[in-house]
C-alpha cells in the first residue's frame, strides 16, 4: 500500500494543477464495504485521475498486455491493478474482482471496455453487471468530464450509489444490469457537462 499512496501523491501533485481537476460528490463515496466504481472512459489518463480522486485505494481492472513485461507488470501490481483479457470471458479476472469486492475493497471498472473516441458514452459490457449482481458491493457511478488539456478544467464526478436491491432480487440479466449502471453514468455526464 505504501507505493500506491506514494504514486497517488505524485499523480495528485502533477495532475491537480495541470488539469485543474475538480472532484465532485466525494460525500457519495461509501466509507466502508465493497465498492464497484464504474466510470466512462475517454483517455489513458482516466485510471490515475479517478484513482487519485477516490478517497479509498482503487483496484483497477487493466488489460492483460500491461502485465506481460517486467517493468509494467511490477508497476501494475504495485498500484493494485489486476489483469483482464479483452474480447473474451476471462473467468480469472471475474474471480479476482469478486474476491476483492467480498474483501470490502474498491474495484474500478470502465464498463465500455475501451476508450470512447468521440467522448460519447458507449455501450457497457456485461462484466459490470456481473460484478454488481454477484456481489453485495455498493455500485458507484462516476463521470470523467473534460479534455485533459493543460489548464482546462477536468471534472471527476462521483454519483450516489445505485440501489441494486430489486435488480439483484429479480435475477436481472447481467447486460440489463450494466445498462442501469450506464444510464446513471450518462445522467452524471448530462448534469455536469454544462
Amino acid at each position: 500500500m505504501a507505493f500506491y499512496d506514494f504514486a497517488k501523491g505524485v499523480v495528485k501533485v502533477i495532475f491537480k494543477p495541470l488539469y485543474r481537476v475538480e472532484v465532485i460528490g466525494l460525500e457519495h463515496f461509501p466509507k466502508e464495504g465493497g465498492v464497484l466504481l464504474c466510470s466512462n472512459h475517454i483517455s489513458n489518463l482516466d485510471p490515475p485521475t479517478v484513482g487519485m480522486s477516490a478517497p479509498r485505494p482503487v483496484h483497477f481492472m487493466a488489460k492483460a498486455e500491461l502485465f506481460q513485461k517486467g517493468a509494467t507488470k511490477k508497476l501494475m501490481n504495485a498500484i493494485n491493478a489486476f489483469p483482464v483479457k479483452r474480447g473474451m470471458s476471462d473467468r480469472e479476472a471475474l474471480r479476482n474482482g469478486l474476491k476483492l469486492l467480498k474483501e470490502d475493497k474498491v474495484v474500478g471498472l470502465f464498463p465500455e471496455g475501451t476508450r470512447s473516441l468521440t467522448g460519447e458514452l458507449g455501450k457497457g459490457l456485461a462484466g459490470a453487471g456481473f460484478f454488481a449482481l454477484r456481489s453485495n458491493a455498493h455500485i458507484l457511478p462516476c463521470a470523467v468530464i473534460g479534455p485533459y488539456k493543460p489548464f482546462k478544467k477536468q471534472k471527476i464526478v462521483f454519483g450516489k450509489p445505485i440501489d441494486f436491491t430489486e435488480i439483484r432480487k429479480n435475477k436481472t440479466p447481467a447486460d440489463v444490469a450494466t445498462e442501469v449502471i450506464m444510464s446513471e453514468i450518462q445522467k452524471l455526464l448530462d448534469e455536469h457537462s454544462r
